[in-house]
């Protein structure tokens, strides 16, 4: 058999994803000197009380032995480790140690998603889709590695600072940003390595509204599903949603709360934008 492993930057709990036959390694975060594994010790609202009170978090991917862990949960069958973008992350570094750790580590895939939250909770269900579907593991790792090349995601911070301290920016960058009373729209770089400035508009509307623009001089149509997550801002989400559906007829707009460790980076009150192309058997 085909196991599909993913960790929780998918937005899915430990819980969840065994309901949708994944299983799920928590990210980690630490705040107020304590260490949480995120959606099963401590969930958004409390995490944002706790900022709100003036402590500082920090995020780290799941420990490794967790990992090596579920890989011996299946010690006969193929394993795919859908992992969240390296280079955001240590999650896809740690995917690939425990991998090394495994007594026959060549039934274990780790693929880079390049991406994180909507999109990578899409490649996740895409993947069980597949595997129930009678695809092979070579075969399910070429459609997900086509579809991971489909995806596109914008940040829009409330804080620049925590982006500076989470290293996603330069601390000039984020000096600036602060100073202006713009509001900034960032974009993941190709390689999903980085965030990068896509634009700076005088209104949350009109940045989305700039968000929308892309989507249709790239394409990005009926045929896509976009998420929008937010981390303790549904009133804004909402206004997202709205905009992107009177820009683009029909197309599939699902909004998600994010968990604590994208909101260690992005800061409470942000919002993503994302959007992959649906596949056939997901449409």
């Amino acid at each position: 058999m085909i196991k599909i492993i993913s960790d929780s930057s998918t937005l899915y709990s430990i819980k969840e994803g065994q309901a949708n036959n994944v299983d799920i390694s928590p990210l980690v975060v630490t705040i107020n000197d304590k260490t949480y594994m995120e959606y099963e010790e401590i969930l958004s609202e409390e995490f944002i009380d706790l900022i709100g009170k003036g402590y500082m978090p920090k995020s780290s991917q799941p420990p490794i032995g967790y990992v090596v862990d579920l890989y011996n949960k299946y010690p006969e069958d193929e394993v795919i480790n859908i992992s969240m973008a390296d280079g955001l992350s240590g999650t896809y570094s740690s995917a690939c140690m425990a991998k090394n750790m495994d007594n026959n580590p060549n039934r274990i895939e780790v693929i880079n998603s390049k991406t994180l939250c909507g999109p990578q909770r899409y490649l996740v269900d895409l993947a069980v889709k597949l595997v129930d579907n009678g695809y092979s593991k070579d075969e399910i790792v070429t459609e997900i590695n086509k579809y991971i090349e489909l995806s596109e995601s914008f940040l829009i911070p409330h804080d620049f600072d925590f982006l500076v301290r989470g290293g996603r920016i330069s601390s000039l960058v984020g000096k600036i940003g602060n100073a202006i009373k713009l509001v900034p729209v960032m974009i993941l770089s190709e390689d999903g390595k980085s965030l990068t400035k896509f634009t700076a508009k005088r209104t949350f509307k009109k940045a989305i509204k700039k968000i929308a623009d892309y989507f249709i001089e790239n394409n990005i149509d009926s045929s896509y599903k976009v998420y929008i997550s937010h981390a303790s801002n549904i009133e804004l989400a909402l206004v997202a949603k709205n905009i992107i559906l009177e820009n683009i007829a029909n197309i599939d707009v699902e909004i998600r709360e994010l968990g604590p460790a994208f909101i260690t980076q992005g800061g409470p009150g942000c919002i993503a934008i994302q959007s992959i192309k649906k596949h056939k058997l997901l449409d």
